[in-house]
């Protein structure tokens, strides 16, 4: 499967959560430049992704359902730290939009993301959109494990 991603910063003046959002606990067994990997566990439900290098906002992402007890005892074994954050969804414009608002070591960070069919494909910003991070790889999930957004 291919992922074509946009990532934006969100200004938390203008944007306000919508709805409970959903918690998200997420480590990485692998973050090599060519491949990542990584356990999940969303509310109830618990995945292993598996996603390649970046070309642009387009990677290959495999991901696959696991049991939330194996997530558990995977999440044991990941480098570094978890990442926390609660994920809300908004519909705009037939798109959806993640926002997720980090906890623990990464708190204070909120980012918006998009999934596109092309990535060429054209939207419209909501008025919270700060500006694009797409490119930065200091907004990877990945790169936050190891470099918090609070040593900033």
């Amino acid at each position: 499967m291919v992922e074509i991603e946009r990532k934006f910063l969100v200004d938390t003046v203008m944007w306000k959560p919508f709805g409970t959002g959903s918690e998200i606990r997420q480590g990485y067994l692998s973050i090599d430049p060519e491949r990542v990997v990584r356990v999940r566990i969303a509310s109830e439900k618990a995945y292993l992704t598996i996603k390649g290098k970046p070309n642009g906002i387009v990677r290959i992402e495999l991901e696959y359902e696991i049991p939330k007890n194996e997530a558990e005892i995977l999440l044991k074994m990941c480098l570094d730290f978890a990442i926390e954050k609660t994920r809300y969804e908004e519909r705009i414009e037939n798109l959806t939009w993640e926002i997720d608002v980090f906890e623990g070591e990464n708190k204070g960070l909120v980012v918006a993301e998009i999934e596109l069919t092309d990535e060429n494909e054209k939207i419209d910003l909501p008025a919270w959109i700060k500006e694009e991070v797409s490119s930065d790889s200091r907004y990877y999930n990945s790169w936050l494990s190891q470099n918090p957004f609070s040593m900033w």
